[in-house]
């Protein structure tokens, strides 16, 4: 059966998949869904002998009606290939007593790799599919990976273009020169002066600029997202839960059917959320535990049903990609929780955007049973890392360290038993002081990049080729922005 994708702010318009993913954002700033979560079609003992590639195909398939089987199958091809260094993709690795689902083996060393190097093949296929003459503008907003697994997907994909945002000192060394080393005719990167919500809030507002738009179609553009707010960003994403549950079963580490627990370290909810749609197609997903650092905005919602970006400071951490306090993905939940009405979602969003506060009622708070939340204090996350390390021997960067402490927070405060997978988002190779200084703080005194020979030593691990890429490579851009002047720059880099 065909699934269209309606706005959480107008349920009344639809669109197809590959329509969603090409405009990204709804035109009343809504974010597209799916009319209902699909099952899937296999059960998870036919699952437990695939390779990655066959269960994307599995699940994206449910999603991405409107994609042929060659076109899909083509797109996985392309996009789960050589640029990942291990033959599994997404491996599993069992520390103690914990299972640590290792995403950040593709081309950046972090999860937003697993979706980002397959989402300019969707884009384009669905440029054509619809017959779209524009050359697309990829405008995205970034707390440190986003940006540059965008860019290395994006980089010379004819008929596009991609301008990428990032918080001025907001990211890491490593993170930064990732991106200000980005190769590609096609590609702009700036820094803005301002944290990740203004980013991410600019971004939305050139999306919303109907003027702008108009401007940018009579010169031959039209924008669209890499952000988790494409759906072509999501969808993608929930492969890697259910593929993980598939392992486990396969390695008689669960029985088929058995319950197992996710734990995500959540800035933007769009992992976590995916999580949440494996466990909607049938995967058996017990509680989503939902981890973050002191910018607690999510943890706090959780508690209390409200969520207030308005009353609490913005804390830079060492877990900048968390660093976040407008979650754009919890919208999708929230349409949900609202029994998809979508005029109490719109009314929620303008309280969110206006007043900068809103409080989703106790039937709505009922929908949300499914998941848990904890945080981990900036001490807590290099405890974590430290004590794992000093236990077992292996080494997880700072956003890893905050689900695996909220993890052994959760089961020690509710006595579940069920098995625990941690998403570990990003290589400790990205945060490479932080996480060296966390093992041992004299490691603080020492400069960024010596110290990649150093944790290269203590874990064990090879230097990743994203790290090696970028030790030599010549800084390409160093275009900076006040957040009042993200749309002239936009102007100025389009030409308009």
């Amino acid at each position: 059966m065909n699934i269209r994708y309606k706005s959480t702010r107008n349920s009344d318009i639809t669109v197809t998949a590959s329509q969603a993913i090409l405009k990204g954002l709804a035109d009343d700033g809504g974010l597209f869904v799916p009319e209902r979560i699909p099952k899937l079609s296999v059960s998870v003992d036919e699952l437990k002998g695939m390779t990655y590639q066959e269960t994307a195909y599995a699940v994206m398939k449910e999603f991405l009606t409107d994609f042929t089987e060659e076109e899909l199958k083509d797109c996985i091809c392309k996009a789960y290939d050589a640029k990942f260094d291990t033959d599994e993709i997404a491996p599993l690795a069992k520390v103690d007593d914990t299972y640590y689902l290792e995403l950040f083996h593709g081309a950046t060393i972090a999860f937003k790799d697993m979706a980002l190097s397959i989402l300019p093949h969707l884009l384009t296929t669905s440029a054509k599919k619809n017959q779209v003459q524009n050359e697309i503008v990829i405008l995205t907003a970034t707390s440190g990976d986003t940006g540059k697994a965008a860019m290395a997907g994006f980089a010379d994909v004819e008929g596009t273009r991609i301008i990428v945002f990032y918080p001025k000192n907001g990211v890491s060394k490593v993170q930064e020169l990732q991106m200000v080393t980005q190769k590609g005719k096609n590609v702009a990167v700036v820094a803005i002066h301002g944290n990740f919500d203004n980013a991410q809030s600019g971004v939305k507002a050139l999306f919303e600029n109907k003027e702008l738009g108009k401007e940018l179609e009579a010169c031959g553009y039209q924008f669209s997202s890499a952000n988790s707010i494409n759906i072509g960003r999501l969808v993608p994403q929930v492969v890697y839960y259910v593929y993980a549950y598939a392992k486990l079963l396969e390695n008689e580490q669960i029985q088929s059917g058995e319950i197992i627990n996710v734990v995500v370290p959540t800035g933007n909810f769009g992992n976590i959320l995916a999580a949440y749609y494996a466990k909607q197609m049938g995967i058996p997903i017990g509680k989503l535990i939902c981890a973050s650092n002191e910018n607690k905005v999510l943890f706090d919602f959780f508690q209390t049903g409200t969520y207030d970006k308005k009353h609490r400071e913005f804390v830079l951490t060492t877990s900048p990609s968390m660093d976040i306090l407008i979650s754009s993905n919890l919208e999708r939940l929230i349409y949900q929780a609202a029994g998809c009405d979508d005029g109490r979602n719109r009314e929620l969003m303008r309280a969110l955007n206006e007043e900068g506060v809103y409080q989703i009622t106790e039937d709505m708070k009922a929908e949300l049973k499914d998941f848990e939340a904890g945080y981990a204090s900036e001490k807590q996350t290099a405890d974590t890392i430290r004590e794992v390390y000093e236990e077992t021997g292996y080494v997880m960067d700072t956003h890893t360290a905050v689900a695996a402490f909220v993890c052994r927070e959760y089961r020690n405060r509710t006595k579940d038993t069920a098995k625990c997978v941690v998403a570990s988002t990003a290589s400790p190779y990205k945060f490479v002081k932080s996480v060296m200084t966390a093992i041992d703080e004299n490691y603080g005194d020492k400069d960024e990049f010596p110290l990649l020979e150093e944790l290269k030593r203590v874990s064990g691990t090879e230097l990743p080729g994203a790290i090696k890429e970028i030790l030599n490579a010549d800084i390409l851009h160093t275009l900076e922005c006040d957040v009042d002047n993200m749309e002239q720059t936009v102007r100025n880099l389009l030409n308009l």
